[in-house]
């Protein structure tokens, strides 16, 4: 009897947060938003983050950080937040009916980046901890959202996510991944929002990894095959950490590595549009701009997740087999990203070739412009001028042939209008 007791004292205090639970984790993302900040602004050079420090009526306050206008960064933010009050709105107690009646204290960091040259993603980072009572728990994640399609981009941000995942349990990232998949989704548009990352909400000492809705759904599935992974505060605070401190070696050398790719019209006009399907799922969906809502917090730091800019067009259509197609038809299926190898899209291959051969249609028309400089200045007869230009011409547009095809022109000429 006595052992018992023991037992189920032990499996309480286990499952109870430690006294400094709320200034530990609230430390954490404090100094999380800090060490992003940085990093950010030294990746932009030119812009900063300007901050503007809030507090809430019924109780909490925040830093709101947003960088607008830079060299890499167009608009984004990263923001802190803790808030307390007397119940949790409805959109949580739906989920967590135990809660209600509970004082509750919520601290988290959130962060969205919209970068200006459309060949660099989209990124969106949330972490968050909850106490109401005795009731506890984790939530958040990081996802990429691509313009242009990087498969070796959609594998290094999947596999560092998983090694950070993989350091403390081997099932954490397919659960969160497949759940990242799950709410990320578009169900108006029936399209992804991107190609995910890891997501996961009401992690407690419960042992369930999969706390969502969609009771038939792959996460779902997965988490009753893995059946109960008892955890606790710790081992999920030490968790949320390591994914936490994930992000900046997961999208840093992906920006680095396409902030200066050329770009014209047509992919600003495609990265305006796609933009606004990611403003349909944070004005739809989102649960983070839900709760803050519902809670009375800082309109301007909540909605900060949109973007400047965005477009709309009725009834767009990709053109067939361009990059754009493969975007939405390939690219954004779920796809398990992580284990996958760089060179297995053919997607990536064809965009690189075709940038390729745009730079050398590029360089030609400056070895061609020499050429005819010197033929200008050329000690020749009249005749003899006449049928070499004729003849560098001809050799001109049959390299420009080789290298471009008509499809591709108005592509070519937004990327270097100087040669039309």
């Amino acid at each position: 009897m006595a052992r018992n007791t023991l037992l189920q004292f032990n499996s309480l205090t286990n499952s109870l947060p430690p006294v400094d639970s709320r200034q530990r984790a609230k430390q954490f993302v404090q100094n999380l938003q800090d060490e992003i900040c940085a990093a950010l602004e030294q990746l932009d050079g030119e812009a900063k983050f300007q901050e503007d420090h809030w507090e809430r009526t019924e109780g909490g306050e925040g830093r709101t950080r947003v960088i607008r206008d830079g060299r890499v960064f167009e608009q984004g933010g990263v923001n802190f937040s803790e808030v307390w009050g007397e119940s949790l709105p409805p959109s949580i107690l739906a989920q967590r009916p135990e809660a209600a009646g509970q004082p509750f204290f919520a601290t988290g960091i959130s962060m969205v980046l919209h970068p200006r040259n459309p060949y660099v993603p989209t990124v969106h980072l949330n972490y968050r901890y909850f106490e109401a009572g005795s009731i506890w728990w984790f939530g958040g994640g990081a996802d990429l959202t691509p313009y242009y399609p990087f498969a070796e981009d959609a594998i290094h941000f999947h596999q560092t996510l998983k090694n950070a995942c993989d350091a403390h349990h081997p099932a954490y990232y397919p659960a969160f991944k497949l759940w990242c998949d799950e709410y990320f989704y578009l169900r108006h548009r029936q399209e992804q929002r991107g190609i995910g990352g890891i997501f996961f909400d009401y992690q407690d000492g419960n042992g369930s990894l999969y706390v969502g809705s969609q009771s038939e759904s792959l996460a779902a599935q997965y988490s009753q095959q893995v059946d109960s992974v008892p955890r606790t505060w710790e081992e999920l605070f030490a968790f949320v950490q390591s994914c936490g401190n994930a992000f900046l070696p997961a999208y840093l050398p992906i920006a680095q590595k396409r902030q200066s790719m050329n770009y014209g019209d047509r992919e600003r006009n495609f990265q305006l549009y796609r933009r606004g399907r990611y403003a349909e799922f944070n004005l739809v969906y989102d649960r983070g701009t839900v709760f803050g809502l519902q809670t009375n917090g800082r309109t301007e730091s909540i909605l900060m997740s949109l973007p400047p800019l965005a477009r709309w067009e009725y009834a767009y259509e990709s053109e067939p087999g361009s990059p754009e197609a493969e975007l939405t038809e390939v690219f954004l299926k779920p796809q398990d990203w992580a284990n996958q190898a760089p060179e297995s899209t053919l997607a990536q291959k064809r965009l690189q070739a075709q940038q390729l051969r745009f730079k050398f249609a590029h360089q030609l028309r400056d070895v061609y412009h020499q050429f005819f400089d010197e033929l200008a200045q050329a000690d020749l007869p009249d005749g003899e001028i006449a049928h070499l230009s004729q003849e560098l011409l001809r050799s001109r547009q049959e390299g420009l042939k080789n290298l471009i095809t008509v499809d591709e022109l108005n592509r070519y000429s937004n990327l270097y209008p100087e040669d039309v």
